[in-house]
């Protein structure tokens, strides 16, 4: 079991969270000027029929982990694996589970995860200012940095999702200071309700906001869905 040094606190890996609630919203956004948001990163977009690619917004309110508490936001890409032979497959590899997830934005509210999070697995964190709503039925999220708004994210109620109670993994890959990284990283939802469409995003006049927007935001969302319990787990990061 590795341990990590985090502002003179001590880390044990796997990093455990027992209780977090999220709520998120997918878009389908062009693949090339997706792709080459993410050239930075060297891995490459999974492209879906009819040259589309996979965006998500999320708001996470981590309520007990090893961490400690704290809200973000994520803006993440769906990715060919990086051991996944080029050419044709990328709707199998989604199908499959033979994708990956890219975390391309990660805004936090805490001084301690960002320095965890940077420092041990490359996430990109930046602290930002969060107001967040995730216990009513119509959950929402608004986020600025400096003032400026980046996003308000509201989604609204969707249907039952069964709960199967198993556990599912897969790889999150990052990339800070020129090396990118892959972090194994499992979870295990409940509580979760999802629906097609049902998310209405406000973009403001910051640059990630400007980000989004060339990639079409705001659009209406492919789905939207929310967690009211959720655990993960989170082992090291190796580098690709």
């Amino acid at each position: 079991m590795s341990t990590h040094t985090v502002l003179g606190r001590e880390v044990r890996m796997p990093v455990r969270i027992r209780l977090a609630h999220a709520f998120m919203a997918t878009y389908l956004v062009p693949a090339g000027p997706a792709q080459r948001l993410i050239d930075y990163s060297g891995l490459q977009i999974l492209r879906l029929p009819g040259g589309r690619a996979m965006c998500t917004l999320v708001f996470v309110d981590y309520v007990d982990g090893d961490l400690g508490p704290y809200n973000e936001f994520g803006v993440s890409f769906m990715v060919r694996h990086h051991t996944a032979a080029s050419g044709p497959g990328n709707l199998k590899a989604l199908v499959t589970g033979r994708a990956g997830v890219l975390i391309h934005r990660l805004p936090v509210d805490g001084d301690f995860t960002l320095a965890a999070g940077r420092g041990i697995w490359g996430f990109p964190k930046e602290l930002a200012d969060f107001v967040v709503d995730h216990g009513s039925r119509t959950r929402s999220g608004a986020l600025h940095q400096d003032g400026r708004l980046i996003a308000d994210l509201t989604v609204r109620p969707g249907f039952a999702a069964p709960n199967r109670g198993a556990a599912s993994s897969f790889d999150a890959y990052s990339h800070i200071e020129g090396v990118t990284r892959c972090t194994r990283w499992q979870m295990r939802p409940s509580g979760m309700r999802a629906r097609l469409g049902g998310a209405r995003l406000t973009l403001g006049d910051h640059e990630i906001a400007a980000e989004l927007r060339s990639l079409g935001l705001p659009r209406r969302a492919l789905m939207s869905s929310s967690v009211s319990r959720l655990a993960m787990t989170f082992e090291d990061a190796t580098a690709i």
